[in-house]
Protein backbone atom coordinates (compact mmCIF):
# COMPACT_ATOMS: atom_id res chain seq x y z
CA UNK A 1 0.00 0.00 0.00
CA UNK A 2 1.08 3.33 -0.55
CA UNK A 3 -0.14 7.18 0.27
CA UNK A 4 -0.31 8.81 -2.92
CA UNK A 5 -1.16 12.05 -1.02
CA UNK A 6 2.38 12.22 0.32
CA UNK A 7 6.09 12.84 -1.77
CA UNK A 8 8.75 12.96 0.72
CA UNK A 9 11.51 14.93 0.13
CA UNK A 10 15.38 13.88 2.88
CA UNK A 11 17.61 16.80 2.78
CA UNK A 12 20.89 15.22 2.55
CA UNK A 13 22.67 18.46 4.65
CA UNK A 14 25.53 20.30 3.55
CA UNK A 15 29.10 19.63 3.84
CA UNK A 16 28.35 18.27 7.17
CA UNK A 17 31.31 19.76 8.65
CA UNK A 18 30.38 18.99 12.11
CA UNK A 19 30.73 15.02 11.13
CA UNK A 20 34.26 15.28 10.29
CA UNK A 21 36.25 13.44 9.72
CA UNK A 22 33.44 10.62 8.93
CA UNK A 23 32.41 13.14 6.48
CA UNK A 24 35.34 13.46 4.57
CA UNK A 25 34.44 11.04 1.87
CA UNK A 26 30.75 10.70 2.13
CA UNK A 27 27.36 12.85 2.64
CA UNK A 28 26.00 12.94 6.04
CA UNK A 29 23.52 11.03 5.37
CA UNK A 30 25.59 8.13 3.89
CA UNK A 31 27.58 7.87 7.54
CA UNK A 32 26.98 4.23 9.14
CA UNK A 33 25.29 4.18 12.46
CA UNK A 34 24.32 1.31 15.14
CA UNK A 35 27.09 -1.01 13.04
CA UNK A 36 25.09 -1.86 10.52
CA UNK A 37 23.00 0.97 9.00
CA UNK A 38 23.41 4.24 7.16
CA UNK A 39 21.91 7.48 8.87
CA UNK A 40 19.78 7.83 5.84
CA UNK A 41 18.18 4.79 6.61
CA UNK A 42 16.55 5.89 9.58
CA UNK A 43 14.26 8.62 7.82
CA UNK A 44 13.33 6.62 4.80
CA UNK A 45 12.42 3.60 7.07
CA UNK A 46 10.10 5.96 8.83
CA UNK A 47 8.51 6.71 5.52
CA UNK A 48 7.79 3.04 4.37
CA UNK A 49 6.42 2.40 7.77
CA UNK A 50 3.94 5.31 7.12
CA UNK A 51 3.12 3.79 3.93
CA UNK A 52 4.97 6.60 2.45
CA UNK A 53 6.98 4.96 -0.49
CA UNK A 54 7.97 7.78 -2.67
CA UNK A 55 11.07 9.73 -1.32
CA UNK A 56 13.74 11.99 -2.76
CA UNK A 57 17.20 12.14 -0.86
CA UNK A 58 18.79 15.68 -2.08
CA UNK A 59 22.79 15.69 -1.38
CA UNK A 60 25.28 17.85 -3.00
CA UNK A 61 28.82 16.55 -1.37
CA UNK A 62 30.07 13.42 -2.06
CA UNK A 63 27.40 11.54 -3.10
CA UNK A 64 28.88 8.51 -4.71
CA UNK A 65 28.46 6.19 -1.63
CA UNK A 66 24.81 7.42 -0.82
CA UNK A 67 24.09 6.73 -3.90
CA UNK A 68 25.29 3.18 -4.17
CA UNK A 69 23.77 2.68 -0.76
CA UNK A 70 20.05 3.60 -2.15
CA UNK A 71 20.65 1.45 -5.45
CA UNK A 72 21.78 -1.56 -3.33
CA UNK A 73 19.15 -1.40 -0.90
CA UNK A 74 15.70 0.10 -1.97
CA UNK A 75 14.13 -2.34 -4.42
CA UNK A 76 10.24 -2.05 -4.84
CA UNK A 77 8.32 -4.16 -7.13
CA UNK A 78 8.34 -3.15 -11.13
CA UNK A 79 3.93 -2.78 -10.86
CA UNK A 80 4.90 -0.15 -8.00
CA UNK A 81 4.84 3.55 -7.88
CA UNK A 82 7.78 3.52 -5.06
CA UNK A 83 10.84 4.32 -5.26
CA UNK A 84 13.91 6.35 -3.43
CA UNK A 85 15.77 8.32 -5.69
CA UNK A 86 18.97 10.58 -4.77
CA UNK A 87 19.32 13.79 -6.65
CA UNK A 88 22.28 16.39 -6.08
CA UNK A 89 22.86 19.35 -6.77
CA UNK A 90 23.03 19.65 -10.98
CA UNK A 91 23.39 22.67 -13.43
CA UNK A 92 20.40 23.93 -15.27
CA UNK A 93 19.54 26.45 -17.01
CA UNK A 94 17.82 28.15 -14.16
CA UNK A 95 20.52 27.91 -11.61
CA UNK A 96 24.23 26.71 -12.38
CA UNK A 97 24.71 27.40 -8.59
CA UNK A 98 25.15 25.10 -5.56
CA UNK A 99 21.96 24.39 -3.18
CA UNK A 100 22.38 27.29 -0.69
CA UNK A 101 20.17 26.22 2.12
CA UNK A 102 17.49 23.71 2.62
CA UNK A 103 14.86 25.79 0.68
CA UNK A 104 17.02 26.39 -2.05
CA UNK A 105 17.73 22.98 -2.46
CA UNK A 106 13.96 22.30 -2.68
CA UNK A 107 13.59 24.74 -4.79
CA UNK A 108 16.41 23.57 -7.58
CA UNK A 109 14.44 20.03 -7.36
CA UNK A 110 11.03 21.06 -7.67
CA UNK A 111 11.04 20.12 -11.32
CA UNK A 112 11.48 16.61 -10.69
CA UNK A 113 8.71 16.97 -8.01
CA UNK A 114 6.44 18.55 -9.94
CA UNK A 115 6.43 15.09 -12.29
CA UNK A 116 4.24 13.45 -9.65
CA UNK A 117 0.99 13.91 -8.15
CA UNK A 118 0.56 14.71 -4.65
CA UNK A 119 -0.84 16.80 -1.98
CA UNK A 120 1.47 17.10 0.44
CA UNK A 121 5.32 17.12 0.68
CA UNK A 122 6.67 15.76 3.40
CA UNK A 123 10.54 17.61 4.15
CA UNK A 124 12.76 15.46 6.42
CA UNK A 125 16.42 15.77 7.92
CA UNK A 126 18.94 13.10 6.62
CA UNK A 127 21.07 13.26 10.18
CA UNK A 128 18.36 12.54 12.89
CA UNK A 129 17.60 9.64 14.70
CA UNK A 130 13.99 8.86 15.83
CA UNK A 131 11.00 6.74 14.91
CA UNK A 132 7.52 8.30 13.83
CA UNK A 133 4.56 7.09 12.34
CA UNK A 134 4.05 9.98 9.94
CA UNK A 135 0.67 8.98 9.63
CA UNK A 136 -0.60 10.38 12.59
CA UNK A 137 1.14 13.75 11.46
CA UNK A 138 -0.69 13.73 8.20
CA UNK A 139 -4.44 13.45 9.64
CA UNK A 140 -3.51 15.94 12.26
CA UNK A 141 -2.66 18.26 9.21
CA UNK A 142 -5.68 17.18 6.91
CA UNK A 143 -8.10 17.71 10.10
CA UNK A 144 -6.90 20.91 11.49
CA UNK A 145 -7.07 22.91 7.71
CA UNK A 146 -3.36 23.48 7.94
CA UNK A 147 -1.47 25.07 5.26
CA UNK A 148 2.01 23.87 6.71
CA UNK A 149 2.62 21.40 9.81
CA UNK A 150 5.81 21.19 11.82
CA UNK A 151 6.86 18.50 14.10
CA UNK A 152 7.66 19.47 17.77
CA UNK A 153 9.61 18.14 20.38
CA UNK A 154 9.16 19.62 23.92
CA UNK A 155 12.18 20.00 25.24
CA UNK A 156 13.83 21.69 28.81
CA UNK A 157 15.11 25.60 29.72
CA UNK A 158 18.52 24.28 28.89
CA UNK A 159 17.95 22.50 25.51
CA UNK A 160 15.61 25.42 24.57
CA UNK A 161 18.57 27.69 23.48
CA UNK A 162 20.16 25.71 21.17
CA UNK A 163 16.59 25.23 18.78
CA UNK A 164 14.19 27.27 17.18
CA UNK A 165 10.87 27.30 20.14
CA UNK A 166 7.37 28.16 18.77
CA UNK A 167 4.24 29.18 20.59
CA UNK A 168 0.83 27.70 20.06
CA UNK A 169 -2.49 28.51 21.01
CA UNK A 170 -4.96 25.86 22.45
CA UNK A 171 -5.65 24.35 18.74
CA UNK A 172 -2.00 24.00 18.74
CA UNK A 173 -1.70 26.82 15.52
CA UNK A 174 1.83 28.21 15.96
CA UNK A 175 1.51 32.13 16.78
CA UNK A 176 5.35 32.60 17.07
CA UNK A 177 8.73 31.79 16.69
CA UNK A 178 12.02 32.46 18.07
CA UNK A 179 15.10 31.20 17.30
CA UNK A 180 17.81 29.99 19.26
CA UNK A 181 16.59 32.19 22.25
CA UNK A 182 18.99 32.91 25.73
CA UNK A 183 17.21 32.18 28.91
CA UNK A 184 15.89 35.56 30.00
CA UNK A 185 13.53 35.53 26.62
CA UNK A 186 12.27 31.85 27.77
CA UNK A 187 9.74 32.91 30.68
CA UNK A 188 6.90 33.69 27.85
CA UNK A 189 7.71 30.68 25.54
CA UNK A 190 6.31 27.53 27.60
CA UNK A 191 3.28 25.78 25.56
CA UNK A 192 0.50 23.31 26.70
CA UNK A 193 2.43 20.05 26.58
CA UNK A 194 1.58 16.66 27.86
CA UNK A 195 1.57 15.62 31.78
CA UNK A 196 4.79 13.81 31.42
CA UNK A 197 6.87 15.85 29.42
CA UNK A 198 5.44 18.95 32.29
CA UNK A 199 7.22 17.02 35.18
CA UNK A 200 10.29 16.41 33.20
CA UNK A 201 10.74 19.88 32.70
CA UNK A 202 10.07 19.91 28.73
CA UNK A 203 7.74 23.13 28.76
CA UNK A 204 9.08 24.36 25.12
CA UNK A 205 8.28 23.02 21.88
CA UNK A 206 11.49 23.13 19.56
CA UNK A 207 11.63 22.47 16.04
CA UNK A 208 12.06 19.06 14.70
CA UNK A 209 13.13 20.35 11.30
CA UNK A 210 10.07 17.40 9.77
CA UNK A 211 7.63 19.90 8.05
CA UNK A 212 4.68 19.06 6.02
CA UNK A 213 2.89 21.87 3.10
CA UNK A 214 0.51 21.71 0.65
CA UNK A 215 1.69 21.09 -2.53
CA UNK A 216 0.23 24.57 -4.21
CA UNK A 217 1.55 26.32 -1.00
CA UNK A 218 5.09 24.81 -1.64
CA UNK A 219 5.27 25.50 -5.32
CA UNK A 220 4.31 29.43 -4.45
CA UNK A 221 6.85 29.57 -1.60
CA UNK A 222 9.36 28.52 -4.15
CA UNK A 223 8.83 31.46 -6.40
CA UNK A 224 10.62 33.84 -3.71
CA UNK A 225 14.34 33.17 -4.67
CA UNK A 226 15.45 35.46 -1.67
CA UNK A 227 14.44 32.67 0.53
CA UNK A 228 17.05 29.84 1.48
CA UNK A 229 16.83 28.24 4.26
CA UNK A 230 13.01 26.73 6.06
CA UNK A 231 14.10 27.22 10.15
CA UNK A 232 15.21 30.72 9.51
CA UNK A 233 13.75 31.58 6.61
CA UNK A 234 10.39 29.94 5.40
CA UNK A 235 8.72 28.63 8.19
CA UNK A 236 9.66 32.39 10.49
CA UNK A 237 7.70 34.23 7.78
CA UNK A 238 4.70 32.19 6.92
CA UNK A 239 3.33 31.72 10.80
CA UNK A 240 1.47 34.86 10.15
CA UNK A 241 0.26 34.20 6.56
CA UNK A 242 -0.59 30.37 6.36
CA UNK A 243 -2.30 28.20 9.05
CA UNK A 244 0.47 26.57 10.65
CA UNK A 245 0.15 23.60 13.10
CA UNK A 246 2.28 22.23 15.58
CA UNK A 247 2.65 18.05 15.76
CA UNK A 248 3.84 17.29 19.46
CA UNK A 249 6.10 14.30 19.27
CA UNK A 250 7.37 12.88 22.65
CA UNK A 251 9.19 10.28 21.85
CA UNK A 252 13.00 9.84 21.57
CA UNK A 253 14.64 11.63 18.71
CA UNK A 254 17.79 13.11 18.58
CA UNK A 255 19.67 15.00 16.17
CA UNK A 256 23.20 13.92 14.96
CA UNK A 257 25.02 17.09 14.47
CA UNK A 258 28.23 16.57 15.52
CA UNK A 259 30.98 13.87 16.69
CA UNK A 260 29.46 13.87 20.34
CA UNK A 261 25.74 13.53 19.46
CA UNK A 262 26.89 11.27 16.91
CA UNK A 263 28.89 8.92 19.47
CA UNK A 264 26.61 8.78 22.45
CA UNK A 265 23.65 7.82 20.09
CA UNK A 266 25.61 4.69 19.11
CA UNK A 267 26.71 4.06 22.46
CA UNK A 268 23.17 4.58 24.24
CA UNK A 269 22.63 1.20 21.77
CA UNK A 270 24.08 -0.75 24.18
CA UNK A 271 21.49 0.58 27.16
CA UNK A 272 19.22 -2.86 28.37
CA UNK A 273 16.38 -0.89 26.91
CA UNK A 274 17.74 2.10 24.80
CA UNK A 275 15.46 4.96 23.96
CA UNK A 276 16.10 4.03 19.90
CA UNK A 277 14.00 0.60 19.51
CA UNK A 278 15.91 -1.35 16.84
CA UNK A 279 13.69 -4.67 17.72
CA UNK A 280 9.99 -2.78 17.55
CA UNK A 281 8.56 -4.75 14.55
CA UNK A 282 6.18 -1.63 13.96
CA UNK A 283 9.08 0.92 13.55
CA UNK A 284 11.54 -1.72 11.17
CA UNK A 285 14.88 0.01 10.03
CA UNK A 286 15.72 -1.03 7.06
CA UNK A 287 19.17 -1.56 5.18
CA UNK A 288 21.31 -3.37 2.90
CA UNK A 289 20.96 -6.82 3.33
CA UNK A 290 24.11 -8.06 2.58
CA UNK A 291 23.77 -11.87 3.43
CA UNK A 292 26.68 -12.02 5.80
CA UNK A 293 27.54 -14.94 8.16
CA UNK A 294 27.01 -15.28 11.50
CA UNK A 295 29.55 -13.34 13.79
CA UNK A 296 31.52 -15.91 15.43
CA UNK A 297 32.88 -15.03 19.22
CA UNK A 298 35.94 -16.56 21.26
CA UNK A 299 37.35 -16.36 24.76
CA UNK A 300 35.85 -12.99 25.25
CA UNK A 301 34.03 -11.36 28.08
CA UNK A 302 31.10 -8.81 27.02
CA UNK A 303 29.02 -6.34 28.99
CA UNK A 304 26.62 -3.68 26.94
CA UNK A 305 28.02 -5.10 23.62
CA UNK A 306 26.13 -4.70 20.23
CA UNK A 307 27.80 -7.18 17.40
CA UNK A 308 26.62 -6.71 13.89
CA UNK A 309 26.78 -10.04 11.59
CA UNK A 310 30.18 -11.32 10.40
CA UNK A 311 32.64 -10.51 12.95
CA UNK A 312 35.64 -12.66 13.80
CA UNK A 313 36.24 -11.30 17.70
CA UNK A 314 38.91 -13.27 20.16
CA UNK A 315 39.47 -10.06 22.24
CA UNK A 316 39.33 -10.59 25.86
CA UNK A 317 37.14 -7.71 26.90
CA UNK A 318 34.38 -5.68 25.05
CA UNK A 319 32.47 -3.27 26.78
CA UNK A 320 30.11 -0.94 26.13
CA UNK A 321 30.78 -1.10 22.10
CA UNK A 322 29.11 -1.25 19.38
CA UNK A 323 30.82 -3.58 16.75
CA UNK A 324 30.19 -3.04 13.15
CA UNK A 325 30.06 -5.51 9.99
CA UNK A 326 33.04 -7.93 9.12
CA UNK A 327 34.74 -6.18 12.01
CA UNK A 328 38.33 -8.60 13.47
CA UNK A 329 39.38 -8.01 16.98
CA UNK A 330 42.65 -10.01 17.97
CA UNK A 331 43.55 -11.73 20.75
CA UNK A 332 44.06 -10.18 24.35
CA UNK A 333 42.76 -7.01 23.11
CA UNK A 334 40.44 -4.91 25.16
CA UNK A 335 37.37 -2.30 23.64
CA UNK A 336 35.69 -0.31 25.86
CA UNK A 337 33.12 3.11 25.27
CA UNK A 338 33.82 2.64 21.25
CA UNK A 339 32.10 2.19 18.03
CA UNK A 340 33.70 0.51 15.60
CA UNK A 341 31.79 0.48 12.12
CA UNK A 342 33.34 -2.02 10.89
CA UNK A 343 34.54 -3.45 7.13
CA UNK A 344 33.69 -3.21 3.59
CA UNK A 345 35.42 -6.85 2.55
CA UNK A 346 37.13 -9.66 3.83
CA UNK A 347 40.75 -10.23 3.00
CA UNK A 348 41.30 -13.49 1.58
CA UNK A 349 42.73 -16.06 3.68
CA UNK A 350 45.65 -16.52 0.99
CA UNK A 351 46.77 -13.33 1.50
CA UNK A 352 46.80 -13.26 4.94
CA UNK A 353 49.13 -16.56 4.78
CA UNK A 354 51.10 -15.06 2.54
CA UNK A 355 52.03 -12.11 4.64
CA UNK A 356 50.94 -10.30 1.56
CA UNK A 357 49.25 -7.53 4.19
CA UNK A 358 51.45 -6.61 6.45
CA UNK A 359 48.71 -5.32 9.47
CA UNK A 360 45.62 -6.86 8.80
CA UNK A 361 41.94 -4.71 8.49
CA UNK A 362 40.40 -4.50 11.80
CA UNK A 363 42.04 -4.56 15.63
CA UNK A 364 45.16 -6.05 16.26
CA UNK A 365 46.10 -8.39 19.59
CA UNK A 366 46.78 -6.87 22.84
CA UNK A 367 45.19 -3.08 21.87
CA UNK A 368 43.25 -1.01 24.33
CA UNK A 369 41.11 1.03 22.44
CA UNK A 370 38.61 3.32 25.02
CA UNK A 371 36.16 6.48 23.69
CA UNK A 372 36.81 5.88 20.15
CA UNK A 373 34.95 5.61 17.02
CA UNK A 374 36.88 3.37 14.22
CA UNK A 375 36.08 4.29 10.70
CA UNK A 376 35.36 1.68 8.07
CA UNK A 377 38.68 -0.51 6.92
CA UNK A 378 40.92 1.04 9.45
CA UNK A 379 44.15 -1.52 9.71
CA UNK A 380 45.03 -0.84 13.91
CA UNK A 381 48.49 -3.00 14.57
CA UNK A 382 49.07 -5.14 17.82
CA UNK A 383 49.96 -3.58 20.74
CA UNK A 384 48.29 -0.04 20.21
CA UNK A 385 46.88 1.76 23.13
CA UNK A 386 44.11 3.98 22.25
CA UNK A 387 43.34 5.94 25.44
CA UNK A 388 40.49 8.26 24.66
CA UNK A 389 39.25 11.32 27.19
CA UNK A 390 39.39 14.64 27.95
CA UNK A 391 43.15 14.78 28.71
CA UNK A 392 43.60 15.14 25.25
CA UNK A 393 43.96 18.25 23.41
CA UNK A 394 41.90 18.49 20.17
CA UNK A 395 43.76 17.76 16.91
CA UNK A 396 44.44 16.25 13.67
CA UNK A 397 46.64 13.70 11.57
CA UNK A 398 46.78 12.07 8.53
CA UNK A 399 45.06 9.14 10.43
CA UNK A 400 42.83 10.03 13.22
CA UNK A 401 40.87 13.07 14.50
CA UNK A 402 40.61 14.01 18.32
CA UNK A 403 37.83 16.17 18.99
CA UNK A 404 36.33 17.08 22.65
CA UNK A 405 38.16 13.37 24.06
CA UNK A 406 36.69 11.50 21.17
CA UNK A 407 39.36 10.11 18.93
CA UNK A 408 38.32 9.12 15.37
CA UNK A 409 40.43 6.92 13.49
CA UNK A 410 39.77 8.10 9.43
CA UNK A 411 38.59 5.79 7.07
CA UNK A 412 41.31 3.54 6.39
CA UNK A 413 43.66 4.65 8.65
CA UNK A 414 47.02 2.66 9.29
CA UNK A 415 48.04 2.61 13.21
CA UNK A 416 51.39 1.07 13.45
CA UNK A 417 52.44 -1.50 15.67
CA UNK A 418 52.83 -0.19 19.40
CA UNK A 419 50.90 3.29 18.52
CA UNK A 420 49.70 5.12 20.99
CA UNK A 421 47.36 7.91 21.79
Amino acid sequence: MINNDVLAIILGGGQGSRLYPLTADRSKPAVPIAGKYRLVDIPISNCINSDIKRMFVLTQFNSASLNRHIKNTYHFSFFSSAFVDVLAAEQTIASQDWFQGTADAVRQSMHHFLNHDFKYAMILSGDQLYQMDFNHMVAAHEASGAEISIATLPVNAKDATSFGILKTNEENIITSFIEKPNKSALKDWSSDVGKKMKSQGRLYLASMGIYIFNKDLLVDLMKNTDTNDFGKEIIPQSIDKHKTLSYQYEGYWTDIGNIDSFFEANLDLTRSIPEFNLYDKASRIYTRARMLPTSKISGTSMDKAVIAEGCIIHAAKIERSVIGIRSRIGKESTVINTYMMGSDYYETLRDMEDDKIPILMGIGERCFIKNAIIDKNCRIADDVRINGGPHLENTETDSYFVKDGIVVLKKGAVIPKGFVI
